[in-house]
């Protein structure tokens, strides 16, 4: 496997994760709307980043997961869901919300630093076809980066001091 297969992989992995991990906080924080919406929107450019990915995984020889990102819904998502409506508004859910907003923001962060690195290594290879996926597909990923920022700077005074 070339070294450029394997920048694709990580990437494929970290946007792969990404995906599930936005679904995962969505259905947390059902009771949440605007939290509930946003993750499904921001799951859906995860993966679309994932579909870009393959035929250049595929050119490349990376071994992907054809069936991550999916969108499938799974048994722990509906589970996720009924406790989300159980727990409602509670102050304990504004913890919650905390602490799920930074491992999502730590998830982006690697999703973006690998995105970064393959941006490095298509420029090296002169593979303009690419390089125009990582241009594409890496402010995606920023978009999520800067929102779980905005969502943990609005949400700690509250959840902190309520």
């Amino acid at each position: 496997m070339s070294k450029l297969a394997i920048a694709i992989s990580d990437v494929h992995h970290a946007e792969t994760e990404l995906h599930d991990e936005l679904i995962a906080v969505g259905e947390r924080h059902k009771a949440d709307h605007d939290v509930f919406h946003l993750t499904r929107t921001l799951a859906q450019f995860a993966q679309a980043n994932v579909a870009a990915l393959a035929p250049h995984g595929e050119r490349y020889g990376a071994d992907l997961d054809p069936e991550a990102a999916d969108g499938s819904s799974s048994l722990m998502g509906g589970l996720r869901e009924k406790t989300s409506e159980l727990l409602g508004r509670r102050p304990e859910v504004g913890l919650l919300l905390l602490r799920d907003m930074r491992k999502l923001y730590l998830v982006a962060c690697e999703a973006s630093i690998d995105w970064v690195i393959l941006g490095q290594g298509a420029q090296g290879a002169r593979d303009q076809d690419l390089l125009s996926v990582v241009s594409s597909c890496h402010p995606q990923t920023l978009r999520t980066v800067r929102w779980t920022t905005t969502k943990l700077k609005e949400s700690s005074p509250q959840s902190l001091n309520g």
